[in-house]
């Protein structure tokens, strides 16, 4: 079963957050509120589908350095930032760092739902990739070291006649490891098995390094 969107809520003001809480749960989200940056990165890891409203000046941690921590987890949430008049560079500084929207206070419900709607649609979309991705990589780890072996050929555009020279085999050879390797990858075609390693290979890149 799916994991239902959550919206995360960070306001040290408990009046702001509380209001904010309101508003979302009564357009139909499901909202967690929390003091402090601190207390929702306790929990955060836990959550993978959703989003963040977290305002740009809190103590301790605040808005921005939220956001570093974030992507030092490796924790992709979109992350929405709420700023005062005063702030607005702070909010632009955040969208440079990853952020997918900010809101200058006061602000009207119909930007705070579409924005929180926006986030959420992001963050379905990259766990469904996700998902793909984490398929693909369970049917690749079923090959044998020979089978990679040719999937890697076939991917760099060799021909059966070419793998089974590099090999050092029969190209009938190819032919069998070839036809094992689009079943358990279950690929109808060839086009569709490179795209398929295409897309985790791209993924595996794409990710930042561990701190």
């Amino acid at each position: 079963m799916a994991e239902a969107a959550t919206v995360h809520v960070i306001d040290d003001d408990a009046s702001v957050r509380e209001s904010l809480g309101f508003l979302l749960e009564a357009a139909g989200q499901t909202v967690c509120v929390y003091g402090s940056a601190a207390a929702f990165l306790a929990v955060a890891a836990r959550h993978t589908v959703g989003c963040v409203l977290t305002d740009v000046q809190m103590p301790e941690l605040n808005g921005l350095e939220l956001q570093r921590r974030l992507s030092e987890l490796n924790i992709s949430l979109p992350v929405i930032v709420m700023t005062g008049h005063g702030d607005v560079p702070i909010a632009v500084e955040a969208l440079k760092a990853g952020a997918t929207d900010f809101l200058e206070k006061p602000f009207e419900e119909a930007q705070l739902l579409a924005a929180v709607s926006r986030a959420i649609a992001l963050s379905r979309q990259a766990s469904h990739q996700a998902e793909a991705v984490a398929e693909i990589n369970a049917r690749i780890a079923t090959l044998t070291p020979r089978e990679r072996e040719v999937l890697d050929r076939l991917v760099a555009g060799q021909p059966n006649k070419t793998i089974a020279y590099d090999l050092g085999s029969s190209p009938r050879t190819v032919e069998v490891h070839r036809a094992r390797v689009m079943e358990k990858m279950g690929a109808r075609s060839l086009a569709e098995l490179v795209r398929m390693t295409i897309t985790a290979d791209q993924a595996s890149s794409a990710k930042p390094p561990a701190v």
